[in-house]
């Protein structure tokens, strides 16, 4: 067998639980961006009747660039991972000069008619980056804080750069990772007292300077009747929309939450409510389901995967599509602040789409070659 080659053809080793996840949700995100939209039809509105139809396009360009991202060994990627890094971050400061404002947010790069958000990739090129630090320490576990220094400056980074978009949720997202990642990695328990004593002194200094919106989305959902007319508007709608679903929902574009335009962003921050109303209980536990699925799933890639660069990459592109989930879940069911978070491969975004996709074909490149040579075998 060639040094570093695969004990076989590489559709040997297709991961068929994870692309049937991943493809289950996909195609339930279309059909429900189909009922979301369906309300649009034959009104002023009428183009985003069709983003389900963009959506398909995206998941095809989402699908062909993680086919070829699946095929190149993960190892090649390990060795381009702080160019990636820094290409990333080089396109979130392009973010900073040259984007327009888009309501109230400078998020998206245009190149003509299309556009992207960066902030979306990065997430993917601060796993990349932190998982190659953690492949090339040599220093043995447990770590201490000033071992985590360097990866912390790896987030910090863009994660200051996104805040100031601003967009909070994809800085929490970032923050969240890393500390899945940090939680793969065994550290003195002195330093975790250090870090959350030190984390109970910043984050409440850290409150005082944040916006006041900020402040207001943040707090909305400890008292969600406060203003229902004004910030609680949202969360308030999406929860009677999971609500009205019941045990077995109303039925296909059926939803009156989202028939009657009472749900605002059902295609973006809130698809959920419109499933939930349509599929009920039985439904969304489906959906939750595959979520679940795919999360535990990455775990068992990680824990089986044979070096540590490929079982950091497995547990943050996990921990991505686990803390998105949660998150808009979350923020749909008034348990969680409402953010501006996308529900992976569900919510409309080309960006998002691709990401998650992205993070998809990463998962499956270290699946496939789990049972590839190496020389030396490196496990956690």
């Amino acid at each position: 067998m060639m040094r570093g080659g695969l004990a076989g053809r590489p559709r040997d080793h297709f991961d068929w639980p994870l692309f049937i996840a991943a493809a289950l949700i996909a195609v339930l995100g279309v059909v429900n961006l189909y009922s979301a939209t369906s309300v649009y039809l034959g009104t002023s509105r009428a183009a985003l009747a069709e983003i389900y139809i963009n959506q398909v396009y995206w998941l095809a360009i989402g699908g062909v660039a993680g086919a070829v991202v699946a095929a190149i060994d993960y190892r090649h990627i390990e060795r381009f991972a702080y160019v990636i890094y820094t290409l990333g971050v080089f396109s979130l400061i392009v973010v900073a000069v040259l984007a327009r404002d888009v309501r109230g947010a400078a998020r998206w790069i245009n190149i003509g008619s299309f556009s992207f958000q960066p902030s979306e990739f990065m997430k993917l090129c601060l796993v990349i980056a932190v998982a190659k630090y953690l492949h090339d320490d040599p220093r043995s576990e447990p770590r201490t804080l000033k071992d985590m220094a360097i990866p912390a400056v790896l987030v910090a980074v863009p994660t200051a750069l996104v805040v100031r978009q601003p967009d909070l949720g994809t800085g929490i997202i970032m923050t969240l990772v890393f500390g899945a990642i940090v939680a793969l990695t065994r550290m003195r328990r002195s330093s975790v007292l250090i870090f959350v004593v030190s984390m109970a002194v910043i984050l409440p200094v850290a409150w005082q300077y944040a916006l006041p919106y900020q402040r207001a989305r943040l707090t909305s959902f400890l008292n969600p009747t406060a203003d229902l007319t004004g910030i609680g508007y949202h969360a308030h709608h999406a929860r009677v929309a999971i609500g009205n679903g019941g045990l077995l929902g109303q039925g296909f574009t059926q939803g009156m939450q989202n028939q009657y335009r009472f749900l605002p962003d059902q295609y973006s921050d809130f698809p959920f409510p419109v499933f939930a109303e349509e599929w009920g209980f039985v439904g969304s536990m489906v959906l939750i389901g595959l979520y679940a699925f795919l999360v535990l799933w990455s775990v068992r890639i990680a824990a089986r995967a044979r070096d540590r660069f490929g079982a950091v990459l497995a547990v943050g592109c996990g921990a991505v599509i686990f803390w998105h989930a949660i998150f808009n879940l979350g923020m749909a069911a008034g348990v969680l602040p409402v953010v501006g978070i996308t529900l992976p491969l569900f919510s409309y975004g080309g960006s998002s789409v691709t990401t998650v996709l992205l993070a998809v074909a990463l998962l499956m490149n270290v699946s496939m070659r789990r049972n590839a040579t190496f020389s030396p075998v490196e496990r956690l």
